[in-house]
């Protein structure tokens, strides 16, 4: 959705009507997580996917239906689903998409200040009451300080703003059950609350060929990324032109100044004792999600010896992603960045690092971002 926003905005002001249908849940594997978004305009025009294209058509023919009846509808698909099969998705699991027509002055309302609350890099969440219920459609713009819209009682509308600054906490999307009025534990009215965090962080540490090609990669996975060095030379624009920003500091001093959450990621390259050791330490005392550090199984060692030195204990030193990178055989630096983000993407999903071919079971894992 992040990436429809402006897109639908334009449809929008250009008073283009169209349904937008949303991933709101999944039950066993499915190629995309809840929040997946595909819109479809009037005139047939399609932006966005919801399955990575095996129920895509049938979401479409909904999307007519919706757009001429102006009434939402959530549909079920799946392997396991009789109408479904044709169309359904052929690695087993099953996604419920709520397809929905917005074609109202007010949704172009909401879509612009989403819109521009996202632009911003400020969190925002949108919640939604799904059909069987009384306010289905109903909607709650949900952000850190102040909420607007109403889901048809004051009960409800504190719980769902509760439970959506929480999965905004978490980066995360999803969809939740409550009582008439907000209860807990019911089941009354199921609400999706799509949130809109920004982007997480990744923090490159040593300006070298390896950091440029980690930050073009975690960029293309939608980090927003900082490389930091204390050398001048190194430290430059021109060699880091995909980085949101390059900062020229003591790594140490850089991390102790800025701020790290339970979703930023930590990529130390330095491989200097000088750099990595005090880095390192000033590393541990955050809630960062991963800490990836460079070097050989050499230095690895002595490292630990260092951090031991310096304080850290056993638990600390677990935390740490080293030698850096899932073994793929990696010999560039461009090689050696696809080991790196493919161990972020592992912490980040709860992967098992080994070849699908390998496994069985769930190939898609839809955890906390």
């Amino acid at each position: 959705m992040r990436e429809l926003l402006s897109e639908l905005g334009a449809w929008h002001e250009a008073g283009t009507p169209f349904a937008l249908a949303t991933v709101v849940s999944v039950r066993g594997s499915a190629p995309r997580a809840p929040g997946a978004m595909m819109a479809v305009t009037d005139d047939g025009t399609v932006a966005g996917s919801v399955s990575g294209g095996c129920v895509e058509g049938a979401v479409y023919e909904v999307a007519g239906e919706v757009l001429a009846t102006g009434t939402p509808q959530l549909c079920s698909y799946g392997i396991s689903d009789d109408e479904a099969f044709g169309v359904g998705l052929t690695c087993g699991g099953t996604i419920d998409v709520l397809v929905a027509p917005f074609a109202l002055a007010a949704d172009r309302t909401w879509l612009r200040d989403v819109g521009e609350t996202v632009a911003r890099g400020e969190p925002v969440a949108v919640a939604t009451v799904l059909p069987d219920a009384d306010r289905a459609g109903a909607r709650r713009v949900v952000r850190v300080d102040d909420a607007e819209g109403s889901l048809g009682n004051e009960g409800l509308d504190a719980a769902v703003t509760d439970d959506a600054r929480g999965l905004l906490a978490q980066g995360a999307t999803g969809r939740q059950w409550y009582g008439a009025h907000g209860e807990r534990r019911m089941q009354d009215v199921s609400v999706f609350i799509q949130t809109y965090a920004p982007p997480p962080r990744m923090i490159v540490f040593g300006a070298i060929d390896h950091a440029a090609a980690t930050a073009r990669i975690g960029s293309f996975l939608g980090y927003r990324v900082t490389v930091c060095d204390a050398r001048p030379a190194f430290a430059t624009r021109e060699r880091f032109p995909t980085a949101d920003e390059v900062v020229r500091a003591w790594p140490h001093t850089y991390l102790s100044e800025t701020d790290v959450d339970a979703r930023t990621v930590l990529c130390v390259l330095t491989h200097d004792p000088k750099f990595d050791v005090p880095l390192l330490v000033a590393a541990l005392r955050t809630p960062a999600a991963y800490i990836g550090v460079m070097g050989s199984r050499r230095t690895h060692l002595d490292r630990l010896a260092r951090l031991r030195d310096a304080g850290a204990s056993e638990a600390d030193l677990a935390r740490l992603s080293s030698p850096v990178g899932l073994d793929l055989g990696a010999r560039t630096p461009e090689e050696t960045a696809v080991s790196i983000a493919a161990e972020i993407i592992q912490h980040r999903w709860g992967g098992t690092g080994q070849p699908l071919g390998e496994l069985s079971g769930a190939i898609h894992h839809h955890g906390q971002r």
